[in-house]
């Protein structure tokens, strides 16, 4: 059955600063990138948070990720800004953005800021809290023109990658937070169960020849399959459409994706932020969102053992509890991170080991994000 890990939400937090710290990375920087993905793992979002610490500490060691200096604006206007993100990492970029967004909100009602050659971003939830604890709605959506994994609906060549899109807000109580992947399912997840020689829920893929699997293996073998966009094989156009106005907002915006050589991993963000005091206000905001949430949870469940949540409550109350706790961090991600940890002579945290089945609490659909 395998183990899962324990650790304290802190400890993982300085164990990823100072790694990150001995490999280059400045303190600011490097404070910001820990605590992104730490929130991945607090709200069970196993996929992307520390999962992604050994492949970013590869990326500075190839030189693929930059460490020093800022981004270099390229447009500006009142409520608007384009950024060379330099290949900065892309969790403190993102924060970076959402600070610039929310004085552009707070000034101009709305403010948007789309970020080109940014590393990768992270969990998306991890941004989405931030915003709606200041009382402002954020959109935030991103691509890698780097690579393509996601076939367009009909097609058999992958074009997208899983191209999220996602929200957040307050309703008053527990905010909500929307990160709704244009694919069926992410390369994170496929990645995770080809190693581990498992299987998907459902055929959401489909293999070289167009035929459906639940065999993450069919998006390595050759000749290679793909990821089906959302809505698989019955609906996928929705899912089609939804990752062209992905392109659209990020590599279209930004003037830089799918028509320019590629250059790395890495992530196109576009992020917008809106605050409601420019509209009917934050009140009237928290009294209509408050009323459809309370709504949503009273509709009568299918399954008496699994009322109607919002959208990201189960990852807030979860993240709220491994607080407490401590995180169960999945069994692959430590020996993932062990190499790097010798390699920088930093000590590994304290673990406690728990049967892996007492992390059942991580719902099947919190690790397919």
């Amino acid at each position: 059955m395998g183990e899962h890990l324990r650790l304290s939400a802190a400890q993982l937090t300085d164990f990823a600063v100072a790694l990150l710290g001995k490999a280059g990375m400045p303190a600011d920087k490097a404070q910001a990138v820990a605590t992104v993905l730490v929130d991945g793992d607090l709200m069970g979002h196993t996929t992307h948070g520390l999962q992604l610490l050994a492949p970013y500490l590869a990326e500075i060691e190839k030189g693929s990720m930059a460490l020093e200096g800022g981004p270099e604006v390229l447009s500006s206007r009142p409520a608007a800004q384009l950024w060379d993100g330099r290949r900065l990492p892309g969790p403190w970029l993102v924060l970076q953005a959402l600070e610039q967004a929310a004085r552009q909100g707070r000034a101009e009602g709305t403010g948007t800021v789309v970020i080109r050659r940014s590393h990768h971003i992270g969990c998306l939830a991890s941004y989405h809290r931030r915003a709606a604890e200041q009382g402002l709605v954020l959109l935030l959506t991103c691509s890698d023109p780097n690579t393509a994994s996601v076939a367009p609906f009909g097609g058999l060549d992958p074009v997208f990658t899983p191209n999220p899109i996602s929200a957040g807000f307050p309703t008053g109580g527990t905010p909500a937070s929307i990160d709704i992947s244009t694919s069926t399912t992410t390369n994170g997840m496929t990645g995770r169960l080809y190693q581990e020689g498992g299987k998907l829920p459902a055929a959401w893929l489909i293999d070289g020849h167009g035929q459906p699997s639940d065999d993450p293996a069919v998006l390595f073998n050759e000749p290679k399959g793909t990821i089906l966009p959302l809505g698989g094989l019955d609906s996928g156009h929705k899912g089609y459409g939804l990752s062209l106005l992905v392109e659209a907002l990020t590599g279209g915006l930004a003037g830089h994706g799918r028509a320019d050589p590629r250059d790395g991993w890495g992530a196109t963000v576009f992020l917008q932020v809106i605050d409601p005091a420019a509209f009917a206000g934050v009140d009237a905001f928290e009294r209509q969102m408050g009323a459809v949430a309370r709504q949503c949870r009273a509709s009568r469940p299918v399954d008496a053992q699994r009322p109607v949540r919002l959208p990201g409550e189960r990852g807030y109350q979860l993240a709220a509890t491994q607080a407490e706790t401590g995180v169960l961090l999945h069994e692959a991600i430590l020996p993932a991170i062990r190499p790097w940890a010798e390699k920088y002579k930093v000590p590994l945290p304290h673990v406690e080991t728990v049967p892996r089945r007492s992390a059942a609490g991580i719902g099947s659909s919190q690790r397919l994000l």
